[in-house]
């Protein structure tokens, strides 16, 4: 295997401030892109780093005083490399630190691979660096980095080897992992672990037009095809059920779930006549009815109804009296009706009557009934527990008001299902009782999880819970300064594209470990199809180009050659891959 040309030395750095390498003579400073995954080999570990500032240095002032002509570049390139440099500053992010056992092996987690013995110089280390082949990120034991490598260590472009150590790769059979992109200046998959994605709530987050949907839609499909979860998506814009525009100055569609999964997704729509315009023909329909609307619900959308406190405070007192018919008997009560019942329930005349006079709104929204013989709800969860993916379409409804009170509905109920089946499958320890983890997609999250209302909507419960209850959140917003710094905390994989204002990026941040360090990475996004990924589901922070989702993508996403071999084929192809390069 070739060893790369090193780009440069370590001549400096800190646990906690990152290492600075000085370019090599011939390596340019402008190949060197913040964000960019580079290895540092130090003389018994090997340190994954990541790009986070590239600067200019020079040996002396008097050549700042009196720097080269513009033409003369003999003297510019006299001095290049001596007189004038390029300095990185990296971040390592996990460390490979390789035994120094007699018998001449390299341990990692669960696997020993052997090596040839080295002579000790810089010439063997390069050899045994060589020679180290990995088949999986489960082979080699990743480390936390707790030290930084010696003066003059070489640091290295990351080859193929170093993203199969951290990231693994598609075809592993003892993961779920999912290709969501590739480095960006690399052709080679960086992977999700699926298992570890779906098992916390997570985030999707960039500003407007920087292609959120469309990671989405890839890692629903990647989470659909794996059977990762099962997917409870509430569609606003009516974007990932069926097909969908494309951004881009020509118009083209993508396609949605259900093209791509037909026999997997099943969508349910609360606007029948719009979904049907769109040339689907078997969705289900959905309604809600008034008795299925808690005061909790009114209370996250009092900003679309101008609801005051007063009014919910009555409202209380309604629903004491009346039960769940309360909004029904509220919306027929005539003024007389109202002033007898403040006079007996203590009520406020005025507030119960501005009340009445703004829910009247509710009666708008084509979904709402004022009473059901079909539990919807049921519906959904029978869809679910059968292992099939629900999309939930709002078509015209697709106000803030009508998406967020159907949507916290929905969820209220759903959840309190799952409650009741994970404290069954505690009790029985039986598991035909597990109930199927369960991930909720939630579109202008911040809306739901504001400081004010994040107590109080079922999706800060959610978040704050994890996976106790086997449901999560994956959250798309691109206010994520608007989501309560609490519930941010629990986020465990966080996939970012372009944001510019101050306070989003320090949000994405929150609760992890070294973000100042990454705050210079996210700021030099391009503003297409390029994320910052961190978290639970990766073992460290990488910038990628997002995978396409495309033709080619469509066709990928189908049933894979390698999930048909059995295990102990896949055994003996690594055996003998190992054998071939002499181990």
């Amino acid at each position: 295997m070739a060893i790369s040309q090193p780009l440069g030395s370590v001549i400096q750095g800190s646990l906690s401030q990152g290492l600075e390498i000085r370019l090599h003579p011939d390596i340019s400073v402008e190949e060197m892109r913040v964000g960019k995954f580079l290895v540092v080999r130090g003389r018994r570990s090997q340190f994954f780093c990541m790009l986070t500032d590239v600067a200019l240095g020079t040996g002396s002032q008097r050549i700042l005083a009196h720097p080269p002509e513009p033409d003369n570049l003999f003297l510019q390139e006299v001095l290049a490399g001596t007189g004038t440099y390029g300095t990185l500053t990296l971040i390592p992010m996990l460390m490979f630190t390789q035994t120094q056992a007699e018998d001449g092996e390299i341990a990692g987690q669960g696997s020993t691979v052997k090596r040839k013995p080295s002579n000790g110089t810089q010439q063997g280390r390069d050899s045994r660096y060589a020679a180290l082949v990995v088949q999986s990120n489960a082979d080699v034991e990743l480390l936390p980095v707790k030290t930084i490598p010696a003066h003059f260590s070489q640091v290295y472009e990351a080859s193929e080897r170093d993203f199969r150590i951290i990231f693994g790769w598609e075809e592993d059979p003892h993961r779920r992992n999912f290709a969501i992109g590739q480095p960006i200046d690399m052709d080679v998959p960086v992977c999700l672990d699926l298992d570890r994605f779906v098992e916390r709530s997570n985030g999707i987050f960039g500003k407007s037009g920087t292609g959120k949907s469309f990671v989405t839609r890839l890692l629903l499909a990647g989470t659909i095809q794996r059977g990762a979860a099962v997917n409870l998506i509430f569609d606003m814009h009516s974007e990932y059920g069926w097909e969908a525009v494309s951004e881009g100055k020509h118009f083209s569609t993508v396609k949605g779930l259900r093209q791509l999964f037909p026999g997997q997704v099943q969508i349910f729509t609360l606007d029948p006549e719009s979904t049907q315009r769109r040339g689907v023909s078997d969705a289900q329909e959905l309604y809600i009815s008034f008795d299925q609307i808690e005061v909790e619900d009114l209370t996250l959308v009092r900003g679309e109804l101008n609801l005051s406190e007063a009014s919910l405070e009555n409202a209380i007192i309604l629903r004491n009296e009346f039960g769940k018919a309360w909004i029904n008997r509220l919306l027929t009560m005539t003024n007389e009706e109202i002033q007898e019942f403040c006079e007996t329930k203590m009520g406020s005349k005025s507030s119960i009557m501005a009340l009445q006079r703004k829910l009247t709104r509710l009666a708008d929204l084509k979904y709402m009934r004022p009473s059901s013989a079909t539990n919807y709800v049921a519906k959904i969860l029978a869809t679910l527990d059968e292992g099939k993916h629900v999309v939930i379409e709002f078509g015209s409804q697709s106000t803030m008001l009508a998406y967020m009170l159907a949507t916290n509905v929905i969820a209220r109920r759903i959840h309190a299902s799952y409650v009741h089946k994970a404290d069954r499958f505690l009790q029985t320890k039986n598991p035909a009782d597990r109930p199927r983890q369960l991930m909720i997609t939630i579109e202008e999250a911040h809306r739901f999880l504001d400081p004010a209302t994040a107590k109080q909507t079922i999706f800060g419960t959610i978040a704050r819970e994890m996976r106790k209850y086997f449901v999560t959140l994956l959250v798309v917003d691109q206010r994520p300064s608007g989501i309560d710094n609490e519930v941010m905390s629990q986020i465990g994989t966080r996939i970012t594209a372009l944001l510019n204002d101050e306070k989003d990026i320090d949000a994405i941040f929150t609760g992890v470990s070294g973000g100042q360090n990454l705050r210079s990475v996210l700021a030099k996004l391009d503003s297409k199809q390029q994320a910052l990924v961190l978290g639970h589901a990766v073992p460290m922070p990488v910038v990628i180009r997002t995978r396409p989702y495309d033709s080619t993508f469509y066709a990928e996403v189908g049933p894979r050659a390698w999930e048909t071999v059995p295990d102990e084929l896949v055994f003996k192809a690594s055996e003998a891959a190992k054998a071939d390069l002499g181990f």
